[in-house]
């Protein structure tokens, strides 16, 4: 056995793996959170007191043992099943996006979309991209849409959700939110329009995100004007009708075998 050598000096130390100097410093918990440690000597102020103080740590362990059951009833018992709605990891989300109603604008097909997926025992995530086109004449795409699935599997995703989504605008000035109706648990359309009216410079953009209990899901539309070199891209109002419609099919795409 190697004896112990002792404190090692600061430079012989290892890198720790939060990779940006070292992990922040926690205070340390309080070994005690009812009153003080056994064998501390009575707070002053007579006998009276000090029998004050066991009688309200007493108390005090009631409440919190009350409060933690109240908790577990309130929030459901840890290490429940997650909630998912019924839907389905997909190894290749592409073969499940349904994208008819934006077709009616892109008719071209893409023949090689590109789709990727994570599976873990906390989350499995899907991904979809696909390049639109009006016609096969296009040299590049007019458009992109792209869809994402998450499966929460051991952290309820609600909180987070709501904070992210209604919030977007608060990260990007040009965006506008909308609480919308009609899709899983909640749901909130993003769009953004930075451009003059005549389709010359700027880019449009629509977003749906939508959550089914730990499923959260977002389709995403965007496009650069300038890649429509003759004719002006589709209204803000016109993408967001495709876009919920196209979402409504692909969720039900999702729940099937």
């Amino acid at each position: 056995m190697v004896p112990y050598q002792g404190a090692q000096p600061q430079s012989a130390q290892p890198a720790n793996s939060y990779g940006y100097g070292p992990p922040p410093a926690f205070p340390p918990a309080q070994q005690y959170p009812y009153g003080p440690p056994p064998g501390s000597p009575p707070p002053p102020g007579g006998k009276g007191t000090a029998g004050r103080a066991v009688l309200w740590a007493a108390v005090g362990a009631v409440v919190a043992s009350a409060l933690w059951a109240g908790g577990l009833f309130l929030f459901g018992p840890l290490g429940g099943d997650p909630d998912l709605a019924g839907y389905r990891a997909r190894a290749n989300l592409c073969s499940s996006v349904d994208y008819d109603s934006l077709r009616t604008e892109y008719t071209e097909e893409d023949s090689a979309p590109t789709h990727n997926a994570l599976k873990h025992k906390a989350i499995d995530q899907s991904y979809c991209s696909i390049s639109l086109k009006k016609s096969s004449t296009s040299s590049y795409a007019d458009a992109y849409l792209s869809v994402q699935v998450d499966l929460h599997k051991e952290t309820d995703p609600s909180a987070e959700f709501t904070a992210l989504w209604s919030e977007y605008g608060q990260r990007y000035d040009d965006y506008e939110v909308a609480k919308v109706s009609g899709f899983g648990d909640e749901a909130y359309l993003v769009t953004e329009d930075t451009t003059t009216g005549s389709g010359v410079g700027g880019s449009r953009a629509v977003i749906l995100a939508v959550r089914d209990g730990w499923m959260t899901y977002q389709m995403s539309w965007n496009v650069y004007t300038t890649s429509y070199e003759t004719n002006s891209p589709p209204e803000i109002a016109e993408v967001s009708r495709w876009v919920k419609s196209d979402t409504r099919s692909t969720l039900e795409n999702l729940r099937s075998d």
